[in-house]
């Protein structure tokens, strides 16, 4: 089936392209009585809005999202949410001069082999644009969770080769990272981003970055032990997202020069009286199921693939051409994923939750 859904209990579905008429979104699973509103969907959607700054793309979009279905006097009722955005300042002409050929670093090629032919105007099924509907979805995946305790949280790590000082991810609250249009909690770092992308876009070019992504508040035990571990859903979910490279959760990739003395983390009582770790190497995530700690990981996102300098490539003949990409487009693109990366992440544990309630019930350990 082709894959327009995710997720099992919680599933979200999304259709629409970047220059059509919208975008729509359709949430499966949502427990009834929950309380939701536009309002609760407009903070994280305004978070990803493209031109909030003038680091990011400026195309104008409200992004207002209208829900049709699935909401009776201000609660949930348990069946589909239908979700619904319009799309309001396409510039489809951008497009012409790509038609026919293929832009490096995009989609274009692999959908004409895939389907024989493609939507040329902003990368239609593949353009980030679709995200819209996974943030408005992640919104209530998010207040479904805080019922719970939960809290996700994501902020910019690294921009190039600037790397944000953040000793614990846990502690960094919204306002840290709402503090400046490049989403990172540290200060100095975050002047520094600023400044690169300022200089890769005079320069006509893109620069890539790193995404750290904090769950804080999530019980031990949400997960299944093999094919859907908890951390291999949260790799799926967002490495699907566009511009994803790499994904790693706790230690990551330094797990490969470190000894298991060192790597473990002990077992301890804590203050609380619950059993825990002294250190969360394990970014929360033993055997693929949470433990209790917070869930921490992190995902590369290349740089943008849409220049407006010269590049070279070919023609669908396969004749060598060269392209230059019209159209507005992110420098950067870390500022914006922060609330994709967050709603990707509540998606999965949104899933999980009610796929542990429903298996487990409540006399799991917690």
């Amino acid at each position: 089936m082709p894959g327009n859904s995710f997720g099992e209990l919680f599933r979200v579905t999304t259709a629409g392209v970047s220059h059509g008429p919208g975008y729509m979104a359709i949430i499966d699973g949502c427990p009834p009585g929950l309380p939701l509103s536009v309002e609760d969907l407009l903070p994280d959607l305004r978070r990803r809005r493209p031109g909030q700054s003038k680091i990011v793309t400026q195309r104008k979009e409200e992004d207002t999202p209208e829900i049709w279905s699935g909401v009776f006097e201000g609660k949930t009722d348990g069946t589909s949410i239908g979700i619904l955005f319009h799309n309001t300042d396409q510039r489809s002409q951008d497009y012409g001069d790509i038609r026919d050929k293929y832009r490096p670093g995009h989609a274009d090629f692999t959908f004409d082999a895939k389907y024989g032919f493609r939507d040329y105007r902003g990368g239609g099924r593949s353009s980030a644009r679709e995200t819209l509907c996974r943030v408005a979805a992640g919104g209530i995946a998010k207040k479904l969770l805080a019922e719970q305790g939960m809290r996700i949280l994501g902020y910019v790590k690294q921009v190039g080769s600037v790397v944000a000082n953040v000793p614990d991810p846990a502690q960094i609250t919204l306002e840290q990272v709402e503090a400046n249009p490049v989403s990172c909690p540290e200060e100095t770092a975050a002047r520094q981003m600023i400044a690169l992308i300022e200089e890769v876009r005079k320069d006509q070019d893109s620069i890539g970055g790193i995404c750290e992504l904090v769950a804080t508040g999530v019980p031990p035990g949400l997960g299944e032990p093999v094919f859907d571990k908890l951390k291999a859903d949260l790799a799926k979910g967002l490495l699907s997202l566009p511009a994803v490279m790499a994904f790693e959760y706790g230690a990551g990739f330094a797990v490969a020069t470190a000894r298991g003395s060192s790597n473990n983390d002990t077992f301890i009582r804590k203050q609380t009286g619950k059993i825990g770790t002294e250190t969360n190497r394990h970014g929360g995530m033993l055997g693929g199921i949470s433990s209790g700690e917070p869930i921490v990981c992190r995902v590369a996102l290349k740089p943008t693939s849409s220049l407006p300098q010269s590049q070279k490539t070919v023609t669908r003949t396969g004749e060598p051409t060269e392209i230059a990409t019209r159209g507005r487009h992110d420098p950067c693109l870390l500022p914006r994923f922060v609330p994709m990366g967050e709603a990707m992440v509540a998606l999965v544990l949104a899933d999980h939750w009610l796929r542990w309630r429903a298996q487990c019930g409540h006399g799991a350990t917690s």
